[in-house]
């Protein structure tokens, strides 16, 4: 039976025919669907936007701190410790975030200053320093250090989930995954999508069928560690042979379909951008590209990641 759009279509149709004015066959036309409003499509406008002709950031790409790691094929190497003070989760984080790193290594902290850490890091190879910083029991903040020339990223971090916490979780296998980077737009969520792709190798087996995604929202940037899961359902289907007769019983045909669905491995939590530093870290003296300042949040239209 045909819809109430498609009669309407036709009468207009039939009318213009019949030389009706044209503005009485349009107002018979059903409305235009239109868009929702959301918050995402309806942003400030950012003169820092990103274009795919923009010759100045592929430019710059191939002259940053990034760049022996993610042209030059160079696997990199992570140094995961904590802050002095540490916590019960706090090991269980870093043994999560050893299995979703390939080649990562973790060293106790102790009474080293951060400075000198960051020397043996540089004398031992190691491309990035992440530091796991807790606050009353819980892991609240992620530091990443790009070596040997930074930048240095202060991350809040909040709503973390252990793989324990999650219902149905998998166990991940030591295949290098493959990395999904969504929504970094801008310049400055371009760069912080680079160091973020420094932490992880980029030749990913995909016979592990893993994915790391690190999804940007409103400048909040989800952090997601799944498996995919290849099934085989078995579906029946009836097959009725003759309606007329009452007599005669269906077949039931067994068919083998296979399902592709995504199993989470853990861990889960979100990541909040707090201030992206020029080289190793330095509280005193350094230099910063960019810090949240709370006179920034006046507008909820206004991302810069």
């Amino acid at each position: 039976m045909p819809s109430l759009n498609m009669r309407r279509s036709w009468r207009s149709v039939r009318r213009l025919r019949l030389g009706m004015p044209l503005r009485s066959v349009l107002s018979s036309l059903p409305p235009p669907k239109k868009i929702p409003r959301t918050i995402e499509n309806t942003r400030e406008l950012d003169e820092t936007v990103c274009r795919p002709d923009d010759e100045e950031l592929f430019a710059g790409n191939d002259a940053d701190e990034f760049s022996s790691i993610l042209k030059y094929g160079h696997t990199p190497k992570v140094l995961i410790t904590t802050c002095r003070y540490n916590s019960t989760r706090g090991p269980a984080f870093i043994s999560e975030l050893l299995s979703v790193i390939p080649n990562a290594h973790y060293y106790k902290r102790g009474t080293y200053d951060l400075k000198k850490i960051v020397e043996y890091a540089n004398n031992n190879d190691f491309s990035s320093i992440i530091v796991v910083h807790t606050n009353r029991r819980e892991p609240d903040a992620l530091l990443i250090i790009g070596l040997p020339d930074g930048p240095t990223a202060h991350f809040k971090l909040s709503r973390l989930v252990l793989r324990k916490d999650i219902k149905n979780h998998g166990n991940p296998t030591s295949h290098e995954p493959e990395l999904v980077l969504n929504n970094f737009t801008t310049r400055l969520g371009h760069r912080v999508g680079r160091l973020i792709q420094s932490l992880f190798p980029q030749n990913p087996d995909f016979h592990g069928r893993r994915v790391v995604t690190f999804h940007n929202q409103r400048d909040f940037i989800f952090f997601r560690h799944h498996r995919y899961i290849f099934e085989t359902k078995a579906t029946k289907q009836t097959d009725s042979k003759s309606k007329k007769t009452k007599d005669v019983t269906d077949e039931n045909i067994s068919q083998e379909k296979v399902i592709a669905r995504l199993q989470e491995c853990g861990p889960r939590f979100t990541l909040k951008l707090i201030s992206l530093q020029h080289g190793t870290f330095d509280s005193k003296g350094g230099e910063y590209e960019w810090v949240h300042k709370p006179e920034m949040d006046t507008s909820r239209r206004r991302f810069f990641l």
